[in-house]
């Protein structure tokens, strides 16, 4: 689709990303694409979420978009840097590190 995602974080109830979208993908498809490669890859990986979301849908039916017109990019990747600030203690990604 040539997205580039610029920036992104994961948190324990939601996902920042910063894409480049080139004007002919709408955001619609771009983040239906997304999510079910996403959970297909993660299913795949993980075996015990497969019976956790059996039936289920992996990833919240919404999602909030924002173009970066009226701020630099910069600033945009530097909100995105800043939420491992806030971050949940007890949340973490397998390989990040920690007990």
């Amino acid at each position: 689709m040539d997205v580039k995602i610029m920036k992104g974080h994961v948190s324990k109830d939601h996902v920042h990303l910063f894409v480049s979208v080139p004007p002919r993908v709408t955001i619609s498809k771009l983040l239906q694409q997304l999510k079910g490669k996403s959970t297909y890859k993660l299913l795949q990986e993980f075996a015990h979420l497969r019976k956790t979301f059996w039936g289920r849908h992996f990833w919240g039916r919404g999602y909030f978009c924002v173009s970066s017109g009226n701020v630099t990019d910069e600033i945009v990747k530097q909100y995105i840097a800043n939420q491992d600030i806030t971050r949940d203690d007890e949340f973490r990604v397998d390989g990040e590190g920690g007990p």
